[in-house]
């Protein structure tokens, strides 16, 4: 990471509160072209995080922010920028020596803590966090952006509050902002794909169903938050089919079917837009390189449920199917998380490749959507494939082998 020599900060002070922050909605300008890191300091609510990488963060409350961008130093550079929990926003600008980039991204920043039901009504005052979730950016008072490659180089930041329509995500391990390397979800790509005029609110979660996420309050916080004119991808199916999780299991031909609707119906009601994505396969083929379906009935169940319902379908289990073949079986475990020996969760370049599948998805099912998409996106082809040899994205300082919950 280059950096050059003081921080400069510019703009309202921090506020106290959350309740106060959002009163004064401060606008913050970091100038790095003078000084070293300054380590983060709670009490004044920015810096530098301790630890490998190159991580910014600055205490912020809830809300989307702006965030602008002046990439490049003395040498060339080549910067890619992510966001909260290694949430993909710019992948390789590159800077000629002693130019700059200036590029513009829109970050969402949460947390768990919901407004108090009435007096006697059911309900609680946060989202049911599991332990992994503790301590990680994706849930914490900061928006943290983190600087990747090792060239990378930023010279300013300029964060302000910005509304916009937001694109939310309800899922499971696959669609999750993955905390940790080498695994990812094609929800924490997904920024990438759109033009700084879309948010995208990431609640996806390891080891969910639609039954726990409605119980543990995630469905909650995005109601307490979507608006008119947002919409809310649903994918779930990898974990509801298992019977052995008796608290959580939603059988595919009726539970299944009627959380859906639920979602569905809750989201309308607020004027946002549902939008169905069936579950990717698993790692798994036949002797003649085929993929193994293992989610029994329920892409089916989510099809019938969306014609149903008028809710447009992004059918990532069959473009998924599509994409392993023509990877085949000796290149499709570069795909997944932990050399391949993960049957179920993805890596960079799978979580990558899927996040496209849903791009294409979008284009053909969700036009209005569709329209805020980055216009250096060409078409993708889930029968031609990049090779994952060929694939490069600087991997984030947070590492971990243990492996994501669920399967």
């Amino acid at each position: 990471m280059i950096l050059d020599r003081r921080t400069v900060l510019t703009g309202l002070a921090l506020a106290p509160s959350i309740a106060l922050a959002r009163e004064v909605a401060p606008v913050w300008v970091f100038d790095f072209e003078t000084s070293p890191r300054t380590p983060y300091d709670a009490a004044v609510g920015h810096g530098w995080e301790a630890g490998p990488g190159a991580l910014f963060s600055v205490r912020a409350p809830e809300g989307d922010y702006r965030i602008t961008l002046d990439l490049g130093g003395d040498k060339a550079s080549e910067t890619t920028v992510k966001a909260e929990a290694r949430r993909l926003m710019l992948e390789g600008v590159r800077v000629a020596p002693r130019k700059t980039e200036t590029r513009t991204i829109v970050v969402n920043v949460r947390r768990p803590d919901l407004a108090p039901p009435p007096p006697n009504a059911p309900g609680g005052t946060r989202v049911l966090l599991n332990p992994r979730e503790e301590g990680s950016y994706a849930w914490d008072d900061k928006l943290t952006l983190e600087f990747c490659g090792p060239t990378a180089a930023v010279r300013r930041i300029r964060v302000e509050p910005f509304t916009v329509p937001t694109l939310f995500l309800a899922g499971d391990s696959t669609v999750t902002d993955q905390r940790f390397e080498p695994a990812a979800g094609w929800g924490q790509m997904l920024p990438r794909f759109f033009k700084p005029e879309v948010s995208v609110a990431n609640h996806a979660e390891s080891g969910e169903t639609l039954k726990s996420f409605l119980i543990e309050r995630r469905l909650d916080k995005i109601l307490s938050q979507i608006k008119p004119g947002d919409w809310l991808l649903i994918q779930f199916g990898h974990n509801d089919q298992k019977t052995q999780w008796p608290q959580s299991y939603a059988e595919a031909s009726t539970t299944y079917r009627d959380y859906l609707r639920v979602y569905a119906g809750e989201a309308r009601r607020r004027g946002a837009s549902p939008v169905f994505v069936t579950s990717m396969h698993r790692h798994r083929f036949d002797a003649t390189g085929k993929v193994v379906d293992t989610h029994g009935d329920y892409p089916k169940a989510m099809r019938e449920t969306a014609r149903e319902l008028g809710v447009p379908l992004i059918d990532l289990h069959a473009m998924s199917a599509v994409f392993y073949e023509a990877l085949g079986p000796k290149e499709a475990w570069k795909a997944f998380n932990d050399g391949g020996k993960d049957m179920t969760h993805h890596d960079n370049y799978g979580a990558y490749q899927l996040a496209r599948c849903v791009v294409e998805g979008i284009r053909a099912s969700v036009p209005d959507l569709a329209a805020h998409l980055s216009t250096d996106l060409a078409p993708f082809d889930p029968t031609r494939p990049p090779s994952p040899d060929t694939f490069a994205l600087p991997p984030s300082a947070a590492a971990s082998q243990e492996a994501p919950r669920g399967n």
